[in-house]
């Protein structure tokens, strides 16, 4: 999540019960009512949309696609809020409190989620049955959470992560650009020539695992409930084993488990790596920032499954104008008006249809071009690899206690084990 929102910054994009929720008029519900409602009832009346940190930046864009709403369906009037990037979450969770959400939301699924668990978000799979067929089914299921039913939220724009090789690095330490490689073992066997090949100079690997390399090697992380971390198995202890074998053999930077490490996307920059992940547009970035560097990237498909960044727009259970929050949620998400979105700043459209838009699907023949048809036709597999119910104090513990386990100071096993202990007690509260 911060992912796509670091991409939309850089280009400027910078509990109690609900009840009378919303600025719509209309008789309010919730549940089955106002799933019903909203698919059956009349667009007209008030309907307000927050949306997060698009001021002033997207303005024009914005009432633009309001006024294409507005022209459509001539009874409705919208009104549009913006917070800003700061605090938006204690924004939208003291609103929720009082009663004062709007009717359409701008919602990552991890601000949504704490919502959700109080019944207070539209199951929009139960109003609009055509949700999964018309967006992408990663985006759609970021918005299912263990332990409930329902989909709450309509993926907005996307981002997920590419691989990024320095071509010249690879040629000159022994290294094939054209046979890169796609999995766990390739890259440690490569790793392992690129040592040999540079001296011990530079990396090919350069990052310790995180807990979506663990999904992506088979282990489940979490409860079908949501109620409990589950990774500590041997499946995941095998893979913190492997790394810490490549770690002890000089394969990984050695400040790579510390809380200095400066990033293997800035080693990347420095010559000292010749591997990062990053998103879509990462090529034209370097090209602005390190010119000379731009020209000897070519990227590859993540390893394993693509993780996806989401944003979406969640309607409140009591809206007073379920109808036309609905109808206001699909066109702000349509795929003419994603298009348009994404033709100003890097993020990609979360609709099936957009599969064939030539503007996401053909590249114009430069290597960043190629990045972003890559990163673009990957969506189809993207998923939130990460459970949405992880936040910064457990990342920490993770972060912690795999370093251990790479650096041999504990087995992997007891590291495990400490980490889904103290992750499920911040998860109880």
């Amino acid at each position: 999540m911060r992912r796509i929102r670091s991409a939309l910054a850089a280009t400027a994009l910078a509990a109690g019960a609900l009840t009378g929720c919303g600025l719509g008029s209309g008789d309010g519900g919730g549940g089955a009512d106002a799933a019903k409602a909203a698919a059956t009832g009349e667009v007209k009346g008030k309907v307000s949309l927050q949306t997060w940190a698009l001021k002033p930046k997207f303005t024009d864009y914005m009432q633009s696609v309001i006024a294409g709403f507005e022209q459509k369906y001539p009874g409705v009037k919208v009104e549009w809020l913006d917070q800003p990037g700061e605090g938006y979450s204690d924004k939208v969770l003291s609103q929720a409190a009082a009663g004062t959400l709007p009717d359409v939301v701008n919602l990552p699924p991890d601000f949504a989620l704490p919502l959700a668990k109080q019944n207070l978000l539209l199951d929009v799979a139960a109003a609009d049955p055509k949700l999964t067929e018309e967006y992408v089914a990663g985006g759609v299921g970021a918005y299912r959470f263990a332990g409930r039913d329902g989909t709450y939220g309509y993926p907005w724009y996307l981002n997920t992560d590419v691989n990024y090789w320095n071509a010249e690095l690879l040629t000159r330490n022994g290294l094939d650009p054209k046979q890169l490689p796609t999995t766990l073992d390739e890259l440690i066997a490569q790793a392992r020539v690129y040592k040999q090949k540079s001296g011990g100079s530079g990396y090919l690997m350069s990052r310790k695992p995180g807990l979506g390399d663990l999904a992506n090697a088979g282990v489940k992380l979490m409860s079908d409930d949501g109620k409990a971390f589950t990774f500590n198995t041997p499946e995941a202890a095998a893979l913190l084993d492997r790394y810490r074998d490549a770690f002890k053999e000089g394969l990984l930077p050695t400040d790579v488990l510390t809380d200095t490490y400066a990033g293997n996307s800035k080693l990347f920059g420095a010559g000292t790596a010749a591997w990062t992940t990053g998103g879509a547009n990462f090529i034209s970035s370097v090209a602005t920032d390190n010119p000379t560097l731009a020209p000897k990237i070519v990227s590859s498909p993540a390893m394993g499954t693509p993780p996806l960044y989401v944003q979406g727009l969640s309607v409140p259970r009591a809206t007073r104008n379920p109808a036309a929050a609905v109808a206001l949620a699909r066109w702000v998400t349509s795929p003419d008006n994603q298009a348009a979105l994404s033709r100003l700043t890097s993020v990609f459209p979360s609709t099936t249809a957009s599969a064939s838009d030539p503007q996401f699907s053909r590249s114009d023949g430069s290597n960043a071009g190629d990045a972003k048809v890559t990163a673009f036709t990957s969506l189809a597999e993207a998923r939130m690899i990460q459970p949405v119910q992880v936040d910064d104090a457990m990342s920490t513990v993770v972060k912690q206690q795999f370093a251990l386990a790479i650096s041999g100071d504990a087995t992997s096993k007891q590291a495990l084990d400490t980490a889904v202990e103290r992750c499920n007690q911040l998860l109880k509260g």
